[in-house]
């Protein structure tokens, strides 16, 4: 088998897969044997995704013999084998490689949180086990996570991190498009928007816009109250 590779197995409209195939872009990388399944279908359990990943979860990734399963941790992954290429995602100012790590790591408490609103009754199927409380916190957890990234959005600039596109911004904004994607407030969160229409058109972030979202209906408005 070649050495460099490289099979991706990812879900449309995935945030985790949409920050690995950003990521793939921003370092010019060509996957060789990319394939899109679907969660629906429940095919994240099949017999080829969990030959990589036996966890049976997405993205699910192989480079040569190196197999890494994690959105974040295949991201850094790429940095690393792939530095030399494309754009530099980690900075070398200690400051803005500080930020960087900082934002990188909290855009998957916003995705998990994004997630608990969104996917509470995919999670439990069965109406006597859902919980008008458990929603209830769900919901005003993410209210105060989204705040808080309101006043993480750039006084200056476009990124998150410094003066640059990097791994924060790989890995946030896809969290940040499914905000809007779902429906939340552009005037609760204007910096939000902001830093939304100022990225949405960058080449990578365009060029891997999830298919999902462009076929899906217009006009969801589960995170509206957000």
């Amino acid at each position: 088998m070649a050495k460099d590779t490289i099979t991706l197995m990812c879900a449309s409209g995935c945030s985790p897969c949409w920050m690995v195939a950003l990521a793939l872009c921003e370092k010019e990388v060509e996957v060789t044997d990319y394939r899109e399944l679907s969660y629906e279908k429940q095919e994240h359990k099949s017999a080829q995704v969990l030959a990589i990943n036996p966890r049976g979860q997405l993205p699910a990734f192989k480079h040569g013999d190196i197999i890494v399963n994690n959105a974040m941790a295949i991201c850094l992954y790429l940095e690393s084998a792939f530095k030399s290429r494309g754009t530099q995602l980690i900075p070398d100012d200690i400051e803005e490689k500080a930020k960087m790590y900082q934002r990188f790591q909290e855009a998957d408490t916003l995705r998990q949180k994004i997630g608990n609103v969104l996917f509470y009754d995919w999670m439990y199927p069965e109406e006597g086990h859902r919980s008008v409380f458990a929603v209830k916190r769900n919901s005003d957890l993410l209210s105060a996570e989204v705040q808080l990234w309101e006043t993480y959005m750039p006084k200056t600039g476009s990124f998150l991190a410094g003066r640059n596109f990097t791994m924060a911004d790989v890995c946030a904004f896809p969290c940040i498009a499914a905000l809007v994607n779902y429906g939340l407030s552009q005037k609760k969160y204007p910096k939000i928007m902001s830093y939304y229409n100022d990225l949405k058109g960058k080449t990578s972030i365009a060029k891997t816009w999830p298919s999902f979202w462009i076929n899906a209906p217009q006009g969801n408005t589960a995170l509206k109250d957000i």
